[in-house]
């Protein structure tokens, strides 16, 4: 198992005493299409963590494979004006949150940021996540994401 991917289950092991289930994929989960193509799911249940600044500080936006986040309804989810909104640079995501991009997992960041998740991942019973590196995803019931990731449920999708 890639390094990285490694770190993210030990770190889950101790911080939340969740053992994640990471499967790794030499093809790459890059895309949401690729995630869930190698998994054999629905794209819907691919939850992808998206960085975002608003108002100048980071959220995550954990999202529904099948939605695009719309800038406006996330600004509306943490009563910022849709015009603060805007993706992460990939350097302040590794910096602050621990992980580089399409590695993001939904929690065990390196500080403690807001994490949104779509209202659309709560229908299923698992959806899966990515745990620590692009090819590495990790299968969870959405209640369990968002009680690790201290995570609001919101409508992020336009």
């Amino acid at each position: 198992m890639h390094k990285r991917a490694v770190a993210f289950a030990e770190q889950a092991r101790e911080e939340y005493g969740f053992d994640p289930d990471v499967h790794e994929f030499q093809a790459g989960t890059k895309t949401a299409a690729d995630a869930a193509d190698a998994i054999g799911c629905d794209i819907a249940q691919i939850a992808s963590s998206l960085v975002f600044v608003v108002d100048g500080s980071l959220v995550i936006s954990v999202t529904s494979g099948a939605n695009r986040v719309s800038e406006a309804a996330l600004g509306e989810a943490v009563g910022a004006s849709p015009d603060t909104v805007s993706m992460a640079d990939a350097d302040e995501i590794k910096q602050t949150i621990g992980w580089a991009i399409g590695g993001v997992p939904p929690f065990c960041h390196d500080e403690a940021v807001p994490v949104l998740v779509d209202e659309t991942l709560c229908k299923f019973e698992t959806v899966w996540a990515a745990a620590g590196t692009p090819n590495a995803v990790f299968p969870i019931d959405p209640e369990t994401l968002c009680t690790h990731a201290d995570a609001t449920v919101a409508t992020v999708a336009a």
